[in-house]
């Protein structure tokens, strides 16, 4: 039995199936996307999107869908489904009957008598896309049909119909190939059996994708359509069809795509999900293996995403600590300006400490972590000092200013026209509770592996003491009650944010019991909900509770409501730090309600972000790395906790 499926009722009402994506990814970086009745309704979606190197490592959609039809006794049932402005046609999903995703996605149709089922993976080991057609139950031999739709171009762009496209094919091992622009990689279509295939080259003008409408982008394209293939099967026959970079031997695509279902494995429980997905997430391109931010439009490699992810994805999912080291390896050899010298987001490089510290949690060797990283530690700490960034700075009483004007310097880093949402000019909260953090640690790892004696633990216990000093009182606020999530030249701003949570969570905290505990007592109050942290406290005019409307509107709630999960993950933290394992049925009834969720945005998947407002709908990146690492790292702690009671 699937453990993620939907019925005939859900899957043809079109309101409903058109909100709910499936997503596969592989290890090259190739991916498909589409929506769980295969209509796609962002220009992301496609059956196969793949990097090109050369293309500085962007990713292209090469074949956007493949419609089918069943041709019995002359009459032509086609079960394909494409928007064009308000209208759909064909309506394939009228005749879907079955919808499961455990987690090789596999639909059914009926029509008539005909009983019709396509299962779609991805290779592993190369840009592929396999869709096997069973033909389950028919009366007499039928036809099945195979129209490919085209798109040769960037991900995040359209096309329209051009003469510049080139429309012919070569053939190939039972199938042909397409190179429609200079630069792109051949696209060969081949299947596991012989077929017909008949050139008939057409644009198909004027396909909407309906979720870029809603959201006041560009939503219309045109489609090159080849031609189509034609192959007779009866009752119990298989084809297996392949669109790769590569020509495939044909005689090997069933038992590639066995294999390829069989690797993908079985979901039976909430955590085979997330295990599945931090896979998905970790990609090995060239050797090189990083995290990919989300599917399908965030890019792979980015610094605070991948830092803050690592810990989740590699250790508590998959149990792989060398896989930690060579993805952090790879991410410090990348990222030597912003780790070192600059970046837009200040607390990033300092979050580093963080993903060390719960890699020593979890393997208990601070030693080897410390000989490794020890250096690239203190070389972040030491770019912080005056004189290195131009963008951030500790002033004389040890804490860091970061300003730029026009420019938002932290993770909160939405904008509308040019402009930030949150620009957050000053001492930043989280910033300050990043650099204490980093600071403790590599002094008492300088202490238990060099020398007190040492020059940086001189000089750095200074700084650890300048900030002890000051901390508290820059931003603590009596009266409120909570710590200011930023103060600028004209004080304490007291905008109600989970910031301050990081002053409470990290391993080293800056401030007293007594303020974690009023800080804590806020955040319930105020922030929390089942589906992540809020932004912004609703009691705020800037709040905004719901995700939608037009690209403005979408960018304030951003940051100014939304509520993100994996902050939980920075909540939990805190929480069974004051509470030890008697918090653990209140994390239980906190996850809970994005397992409710599974089957929403993208089935099975962890969305980045909800609605502050209830019922807190999904949105944002449909499998979110920053969401699936928090909600391994809660797992991990639950089970943590559990032990030690």
């Amino acid at each position: 039995m699937a453990f993620l499926k939907f019925n005939k009722s859900e899957l043809v009402n079109l309101s409903y199936s058109l909100r709910r994506e499936i997503i596969l990814a592989n290890k090259t970086g190739a991916y498909c996307n589409t929506s769980i009745v295969t209509c796609n309704t962002r220009r992301y979606h496609g059956l196969l999107g793949v990097p090109i190197d050369h293309f500085e490592g962007g990713k292209y959609l090469l074949l956007s869908s493949l419609d089918e039809s069943l041709i019995l006794e002359g009459k032509q049932f086609n079960l394909g489904i494409h928007c064009y402005g308000d209208i759909y046609e064909p309506r394939g999903h009228k005749y879907i009957v079955d919808f499961s995703g455990d987690p090789v996605p596999a639909i059914t149709y009926k029509v008539g008598s005909i009983v019709f089922r396509k299962s779609i993976v991805l290779a592993q080991d190369n840009d592929q896309v396999l869709i096997k057609f069973e033909l389950l139950s028919a009366p007499s031999v039928v036809t099945l049909q195979l129209k490919p739709f085209l798109a040769f171009r960037n991900i995040h762009a359209l096309t329209s119909q051009n003469t510049v496209a080139r429309t012919a094919f070569r053939e190939i091992d039972k199938g042909v190939s397409f190179n429609m622009y200079d630069g792109f990689p051949d696209l060969n279509l081949q299947f596991s059996a012989k077929t017909e295939y008949r050139h008939s080259p057409c644009w198909y003008n004027g396909i909407t994708y309906s979720d870029e409408y809603r959201r006041g982008y560009d939503c219309r394209e045109d489609l090159f359509v080849p031609g189509c293939f034609e192959a007779r099967m009866k009752e119990g026959d298989t084809l297996v069809f392949s669109a790769s970079v590569n020509e495939i031997q044909a005689s090997r695509l069933k038992g590639r795509f066995t294999a390829a279902a069989s690797k993908a494995g079985k979901i039976n429980s909430f955590h085979d999900l997330l295990v599945h997905q931090a896979d998905l997430l970790i990609r090995c391109r060239g050797g090189r293996k990083r995290i990919t931010a989300g599917f399908s439009w965030l890019y792979t490699g980015l610094l605070r995403e991948s830092i803050i992810a690592l810990p989740g994805l590699t250790l508590f999912g998959k149990n792989d600590p060398a896989e930690f080291e060579e993805i952090l390896d790879n991410l410090i050899a990348d990222e030597q300006e912003r780790l070192f010298r600059r970046t837009t987001q200040v607390e990033a490089p300092l979050a580093l400490t963080t993903s060390i510290q719960q890699y020593i949690l979890y393997t208990g060797d601070s030693r080897h972590v410390w000989e490794k990283y020890g250096d690239t530690l203190k070389r972040i700490l030491e770019s912080y000092l005056p004189g290195v960034r131009r963008e951030v700075t500790m002033h004389p009483n040890g804490l860091l200013w970061a300003q730029m004007d026009g420019v938002a310097l932290s993770w909160m880093n939405a904008y509308i026209d040019g402009h930030p949402v949150t620009e957050r000019p000053g001492y930043q909260i989280e910033t300050n509770s990043f650099w204490y953090n980093a600071i403790c640690f590599a002094l008492d790892m300088e202490e238990r592996y060099a020398s007190r004696r040492s020059a940086f633990f001189r000089k750095w216990s200074g700084i650890r003491k300048l900030i002890e000093d000051n901390f508290q009182n820059t931003f603590w606020n009596p009266d409120a009650g909570y710590l200011a999530d930023y103060v600028d030249g004209y004080g304490q701003n007291m905008d109600l944010r989970p910031n301050q949570l990081f002053a409470v969570a990290l391993y080293y905290s800056p401030v007293d019991d007594e303020i974690v505990r009023e800080v804590m007592r806020v955040v319930d109050m105020e922030l929390i909900t089942r589906r992540g942290i809020r932004t912004l406290s609703p009691r705020d005019v800037k709040y905004r509770g719901v995700y939608e409307g037009s690209q403005r509107d979408r960018d304030l709630a951003y940051m100014n409501g939304c509520a993100w999960p994996y902050l939980l993950a920075v909540y939990v933290y805190a929480c069974f730090r004051m509470a030890g394992h008697r918090f653990s049925k209140r994390v239980r009834w906190l996850i809970e309600g994005i397992y409710e969720d599974l089957g929403k945005h993208g089935v099975g998947a962890f969305s980045e972000l909800y609605d502050g407002d209830p019922p807190h709908e999904p949105h944002g990146a449909i499998s979110s790395a920053l969401s699936t690492g928090a909600l391994l790292t809660i797992d991990y702690l639950m089970q943590k906790n559990k032990e030690e009671e």
